[in-house]
């Protein structure tokens, strides 16, 4: 697995280099057969560090941990210990994934945009009639590809949660519908399936 640590304005000891690459190389032996690649980046904000993980363990799984700690060490742990506590809740599950990834279907090919909100100048009055009818409301300043996989509900819960993502778009393996999941204010899950027509 390649293993790129960086800091954002901050240098980097040589040893903490390594423990870092030692500890998630030791994490990928054991959960998967083959994990690509991992960015880990620190940086400090004030009087503490914090660490960002992000591992590419196969097609369409990533593990993601966030840390803090008053040294860079202490939040490399921390975010190490978010990742470790996700893969063992879906212990079994990553495993089976990682040996049946070749035998997955392949995903489809959305985009996803980021939307810069437009500059609306209110004027005195702030009436419905006095807003534009038509027109962009936002400006696109980013696009890239997104992959749509073939999912079942708790392979996408799964992801969702390893990942930490508040949101995920997935086709349903069974229904073959475009389905959501989404992290709740109160930490659940929401799902939304389309349902059909109403009548």
């Amino acid at each position: 697995m390649h293993i790129h640590v960086s800091g954002k304005q901050i240098d980097l000891s040589d040893a903490l280099k390594h423990r870092v690459t030692m500890h998630l190389g030791n994490i990928a032996d054991r959960y998967f057969e083959q994990a690509l690649e991992a960015n880990v980046t620190f940086s400090k904000a004030r009087s503490f560090f914090t660490c960002d993980i992000n591992v590419h363990a196969g097609r369409g799984l990533t593990l993601r941990g966030e840390g803090e700690a008053s040294d860079a060490h202490g939040a490399f742990d921390d975010a190490a210990e978010h990742i470790a506590r996700r893969l063992r809740r879906y212990r079994r599950r990553v495993q089976t994934h990682s040996r049946a990834s070749a035998r997955i279907q392949q995903p489809e090919i959305g985009r996803s945009y980021i939307l810069q909100p437009a500059d609306i100048q209110e004027s005195p009055r702030n009436t419905l009639e006095s807003a534009p009818s038509e027109g962009p409301y936002a400006t696109i300043i980013a696009e890239q590809p997104t992959e749509i996989a073939f999912l079942s509900v708790s392979e996408a819960v799964m992801r969702l949660d390893l990942a930490d993502r508040n949101l995920l778009v997935f086709r349903n393996s069974v229904s073959r519908q475009i389905n959501i999941i989404y992290r709740r204010d109160d930490g659940n899950i929401g799902w939304i399936e389309p349902n059909g027509p109403i009548n």
